[in-house]
């Protein structure tokens, strides 16, 4: 507020008035900032637990600016950012975590396992109430956690770290504008930064060959980041190789032998500080098949692999569009999908609410000439889950690309985050 403005109101006897509804009007994100938060999940098949770790910030705000109260997806979780004074939502994000796939494990049954989760939001201008929710295969709330975050707090580390070595591979507009996405080398030597950076060229260009990135292409910012590892390669437990690497990622993730993830979140973040993201690929040097893709987290595949390209631009379906696996084998210890719930994920259906998902893009005659029907066998179960279309780049290696179905539920992702 102006001088020249303030004394105008002052003379009106308006001051305290105008000043509340000032402060009211700009309680919101000033984008300049990012705000971290550091969270540890943990409990059993049954039980789960919230528990804050640590907050601290940094310099910029590469987050999106727009629908920032909302949620185009529900997500496995969500993480809420409120107005102490007003309580209006200032910021929303929605997430899926390791954590819930370990609990339908057969493991969760007999220990009790910890998980790291790391969270960016917009630092905000004022006092807010930040709500973790975490959501059971049914739908329900299974934990949750509420706590307060001023920004004036001295606790509040400021993150300066010196960025890792790194170039952009695409630059379309500035974060303000585009979609960040990171390409980050998980056990590349350093030596090796020349082999990771052309690696990073094939798995950006793998994803804008798919249909319906390719049309958004000028949405996006691609940056190459070439983390350096103490030895080449990944752990691969089922050989007993165990390597140093910046990540320390491995396969056997919940003794799966291709599921490759890394546990050390906290890490994976401090090491991007000081360059602006907000979606991860993370590429292995390895030759061994497999990768993992978690809604809002990250993506992490092999580099070497023959299926390296189709199997990234899989795994950024999970990571980026939160699309649901459209294959099934039945080996699964417990079920993530019932009759009487809904998938909140766009490309499969149990049928509980159909109208949501795709019964729109249905031929009016009922045939699947249009290439969308009705496939059951989705979602790792062979029966009451139901898929798009016989094949899909959510279903296997093989096929051309994205079904319909997946095409228009990444483009809305797209257009909810940068329109």
């Amino acid at each position: 507020m102006t001088g020249s403005l303030r004394l105008f109101f002052i003379c009106l006897g308006l001051l305290s008035f105008v000043d509340d509804a000032f402060a009211q009007a700009n309680a919101s994100c000033g984008h300049e900032m990012t705000l971290r938060l550091d969270y540890i999940f943990s409990g059993t098949d049954s039980t789960a637990d919230i528990s804050l770790d640590e907050m601290s910030c940094f310099d910029g705000w590469a987050g999106r600016r727009h629908n920032m109260d909302s949620v185009a997806l529900r997500g496995n979780g969500q993480i809420c950012m409120r107005d102490n004074r007003s309580g209006e939502v200032l910021y929303l994000q929605s997430f899926s975590t390791l954590f819930q796939e370990w609990q339908a494990t057969e493991e969760a049954t007999r220990v009790r396992r910890s998980f790291e989760n790391v969270f960016l939001l917009p630092m905000p201008d004022v006092p807010v109430t930040v709500r973790v929710e975490l959501y059971g295969f049914r739908g329900g709330i299974s934990a949750s956690v509420e706590h307060e975050v001023n920004p004036g707090d001295i606790l509040i580390r400021h993150l300066k770290g010196s960025p890792a070595p790194h170039k952009y591979l695409l630059r379309s507009g500035s974060e303000a504008d585009c979609i960040d996405v990171a390409i980050v080398a998980e056990g590349y030597a350093a030596s090796e930064a020349e082999v990771f950076y052309a690696d990073a060229a094939a798995a950006m260009e793998a994803v804008l060959a798919h249909e319906p990135f390719c049309g958004y292409r000028d949405r996006f910012n691609f940056v190459a980041v070439a983390l350096p590892s103490a030895e080449s390669g990944v752990s691969v437990p089922l050989e007993g190789q165990w390597k140093d690497t910046a990540l320390s990622s491995h396969f056997s993730t919940f003794y799966s032998d291709r599921y490759l993830t890394t546990l050390r979140l906290r890490n994976l973040h401090d090491r991007l500080c000081g360059i602006p993201y907000e979606h991860i690929i993370i590429l292995a040097n390895t030759d061994t098949y497999g990768g993992g893709g978690i809604f809002n987290s990250y993506t992490l595949t092999t580099a070497h692999h023959s299926a390296f390209r189709p199997v990234v631009v899989h795994e950024f379906g999970h990571s980026f569009a939160g699309l649901a696996d459209e294959y099934y084998y039945d080996d699964q210890f417990s079920e993530y999908y019932f009759q009487d719930c809904e998938p909140w994920e766009q490309n499969i259906t149990t049928f509980a609410d159909f109208s949501s998902k795709w019964e729109d893009m249905l031929p009016a005659d009922g045939s699947s000439d249009a290439g969308v029907g009705v496939y059951e066998g989705a979602g790792y179960q062979s029966k009451g889950v139901y898929r798009a279309c016989p094949d899909c780049r959510m279903k296997t290696n093989s096929a051309e690309g994205f079904c319909p179905v997946c095409c228009r539920a990444i483009s809305r992702l797209i257009e909810f985050y940068t329109e």
